[in-house]
């Protein structure tokens, strides 16, 4: 099914204006893995009946990356491009489902003169959920065992911790939490751009580690909320070969799941 999702540029042109926009990011529009979050999120939107646009074309990187790895120039110099647009649109609220992207444009971009209502899509899913905008009936998860896997962006970072399992409490699933969870959380290994790079040398690489603590939960699903989280432990659950027994998916896939969407 394919979803034509209006440009801000288009709904201004017609003199419409969205209630979200709906901030893809890096990897929603361009890893082909977290292009079927993109998707899925998108699906949610629609049967929700949100009216919400992309920037497309126009968006590009909030910065991240580039000031975690010490260039804080060109994180200055994408910022204030990407403020410049929004503001030119006069942007109020910015749905994202990347944890980078939510972090920068909340806590970063105010500092530049862009001042924005910034929402984490895990968040954006529990007030559909409890505004009965959007209902899964339990059947698909019911009963079956999932591990939510906290973002360092979502969890430590921002204090987002209650969201991403109410979302999956609504799926009648088994919530069964790993031995670092919430505030003690262990990262994937991609943080502070070492998503890029090959690891430093040491006994064993983080996300194997982090791997081996869902695994051990006996949980066939390891949900997630974060491009670079699902890279990482897809990646580990590889390296154990268990890709055929347990799956790593964003909570929006599994809610578009839930939903037969």
């Amino acid at each position: 099914m394919e979803f034509n999702v209006p440009t801000l540029a288009e709904l201004t042109s017609r003199g419409e204006s969205p209630e979200i926009l709906f901030w893809v990011g890096c990897a929603g529009s361009y890893d082909e893995r977290y292009k079927r979050v993109t998707r899925a999120f998108v699906k949610i939107l629609t049967a929700a009946n949100i009216r919400f646009g992309v920037l497309g074309p126009e968006e590009t990187c909030t910065g991240d990356p580039a000031r975690r790895a010490g260039n804080e120039f060109l994180f200055q110099m994408q910022a204030m491009a990407n403020i410049q647009v929004l503001n030119g649109y006069q942007v109020k609220k910015i749905v994202t489902a990347c944890p980078h992207c939510f972090n920068t444009l909340r806590n970063e971009y105010p500092e530049l003169g862009g001042n924005y209502d910034v929402v984490h899509h895990s968040t954006f899913l529990q007030q559909l959920l409890n505004d009965g905008k959007i209902t899964v009936a339990g059947g698909t998860f019911k009963g079956k065992k999932i591990t939510f896997h906290d973002s360092c962006y979502l969890g430590r970072a921002n204090q987002i911790y209650e969201a991403p399992r109410e979302v999956l409490e609504a799926l009648d699933a088994d919530l069964v939490e790993m031995k670092r969870c919430k505030t003690t959380g262990l990262c994937c290994g991609a943080g502070g751009a070492q998503m890029f790079k090959e690891p430093e040398k040491g006994n064993k690489d983080i996300n194997i580690e982090r791997t081996e603590e869902a695994l051990a939960t006996g949980a066939q699903t390891i949900a997630v909320a974060c491009p670079f989280c699902m890279t990482m432990l897809t990646d580990g659950v590889k390296n154990k070969e268990k890709e055929a027994v347990v799956t790593v998916k964003d909570l929006a896939e599994l809610i578009a799941e839930a939903k037969g969407l």
